[in-house]
């Protein structure tokens, strides 16, 4: 794979798929060949947008393209496992967006099928690129902080079924599943130690979308570090996830990208990576393991022990 152009296959031309197609236009030696989408005259304008020359609606179109190297999933949550499985069948790498599965067992067959056939296969955890949080991760990584706790709020003003940008969806999104997975994954990822410990509660379930609109969850780590996570559809007020990293040497809050002191001073980390953004930089992740012949940071080993910890949470929310 070392010098020829990658070439992809995009399921899903919502506001996350677009992102995608942003980030791997500043990747050199990577082609998007053909876009998977419900709507196929939506799908046709992206595709024309991006000078996409395959549309269909259908993935198997795509996976039987013989020219296709690897796939990205932008889909619906309860597709992923099932898609994932499909482009591993079908011999091509995979990137699939958070979450991997909002059923454990459905993340095992994944994992069992990519160790048997050893294509790259990764998940979209992109906090584990986002600058911000990898200017973190090398304080720790060189000894000169170590996490004690983590505060993380996850809020959004989302009352009715809408996607990032302010279209109707046709799937429903899970505090637990979707957006709880990135802090799960990301606190055992900077702490470099696993969930030994987790406890979440939620508020009531809501009457129409069928899921609780507001949850707390607390993590531990085996080293000790403890982590207190709050997730809410119902707040009316900045949307996003804000970190607060209380650590032995230093306090960080990341919003976004950008990333502070506990006193609020900026920390510039547009040195950290090629690109500011999380999205890009994971897609790079992506196309360097398939060429490298690696496991990428995110693969679906390396992320398989946050799913874990979710199916456990919600035994509990509905023990």
């Amino acid at each position: 794979m070392s010098n020829k152009t990658i070439k992809v296959a995009l399921a899903g031309a919502g506001a996350f798929g677009i992102k995608h197609l942003d980030g791997i236009r500043n990747i050199d030696g990577v082609e998007v060949v053909s876009l998977i989408s419900r709507d196929l005259d939506k799908t046709r304008e992206v595709a024309a947008q991006y000078g996409i020359g395959h549309v269909t609606t259908e993935l198997a179109d795509s996976l039987a393209l013989p020219e296709v190297d690897a796939v990205i999933l932008c889909t619906p949550t309860q597709m992923h496992a099932s898609q994932t499985l499909a482009c591993l069948r079908a011999g091509k790498h995979v990137q699939v967006e958070i979450p991997l599965c909002d059923v454990y067992r459905e993340g095992q067959d994944v994992l069992a099928l990519q160790q048997q056939t050893g294509l790259v296969a990764m998940v979209g955890h992109t906090r584990r690129f986002n600058p911000s949080h990898q200017y973190v991760h090398g304080k720790i990584k060189a000894g000169e902080f170590n996490i004690q706790q983590m505060d993380v709020q996850t809020y959004f003003f989302r009352r009715t079924n809408m996607n990032a940008l302010g279209q109707a969806r046709s799937w429903t999104d899970h505090l637990l599943w979707h957006h709880a997975a990135h802090t799960v994954d990301l606190f055992a990822y900077q702490c470099g130690s696993p969930i030994v410990k987790a406890n979440a509660i939620q508020g009531p379930i809501h009457p129409t979308l069928g899921i609780a609109m507001d949850m707390s969850i607390q993590l531990k780590a085996a080293n000790g570090a403890i982590c207190t996570l709050s997730l809410s559809f119902n707040n009316d007020g900045p949307l996003g996830t804000f970190f607060r990293y209380i650590g032995d040497s230093a306090t960080y809050l990341a919003r976004y990208d950008d990333l502070y002191t506990g006193k609020d001073e900026k920390i510039d980390v547009s040195g950290v990576a090629v690109s500011m953004n999380g999205i890009e930089l994971q897609d790079r992740e992506f196309f360097a393991a398939i060429r490298e012949g690696r496991e990428p940071n995110s693969s679906i080993a390396g992320v398989m022990d946050c799913y874990r910890v979710l199916h456990e949470l919600e035994q509990q929310l509905h023990g």
